[in-house]
């Protein structure tokens, strides 16, 4: 199967490896998480399981279509419920617990969360426009240019790069290296950098 885990962006710091070279890190409380639904082919058109993530404190006033989601597993409405692929192969089943040991230092992960939001941006900080020269006289500075032709199509073509709302979006970072895993703590660590700001949830997959 392809493990994966539901996990919380802790922060960032760094380490070393044994030449003594710096290393950026990223802490990640990950798991221990429940299997909720366990989706086949045969019932469902595809092999996945649900994951919830077991926090201190479950989901404040949950519907009863929720509730009865949960029945099967045993486990409490938690706020965070989250879908993972797999194989039909795989031996978990409802009620099942996968802890952040299912990672091995050295192995490759993907994690995936929503990217931070930073309101409205101009096309150079969205999406690295050059801008125009910054002599005196050019009045042509920070602005996109043209925009498309006038007499055909006479209008703006979809999917132009232009100002907007900058972040905020689904991002996945891949092969990500895992540096250590502390079943204890529920502590993971990979090197470099993951989407989010801190204490946003995030999906980590095995690649």
């Amino acid at each position: 199967m392809r493990d994966g885990l539901i996990g919380k962006k802790i922060g960032m710091t760094q380490g070393y490896d044994a030449a003594g070279n710096s290393l950026p890190l990223t802490v990640l409380k990950a798991g221990p998480c429940t299997v909720i639904q366990r989706k086949t082919t045969k019932r469902d058109g595809y092999e996945a399981i649900q994951l919830a993530l077991i926090e201190d404190r479950p989901a404040r006033k949950p519907g009863k279509a929720l509730q009865g989601h949960y029945v099967k597993s045993g486990a409490p409405v938690m706020k965070v419920l989250r879908e993972v692929r797999c194989d039909g192969e795989t031996p978990l089943k409802e009620g099942d617990q996968i802890f952040v040991d299912v990672f091995k230092a050295g192995e490759k992960v993907a994690v995936t969360g929503v990217s931070k939001g930073k309101g409205f941006a101009g096309v150079m900080k969205r999406h690295n426009f050059g801008g125009g020269a910054g002599a005196h006289g050019s009045m042509f500075h920070r602005a996109p240019g043209s925009i498309g032709a006038s007499s055909y199509p006479s209008r703006v073509i979809k999917g132009l790069r232009m100002a907007g709302r900058m972040g905020g979006e689904r991002v996945t970072v891949r092969n990500l290296v895992v540096f250590e895993a502390d079943k204890d703590n529920n502590i993971l660590v990979v090197k470099g950098a993951v989407p989010g700001p801190n204490g946003g949830y995030v999906l980590i997959r095995k690649i």
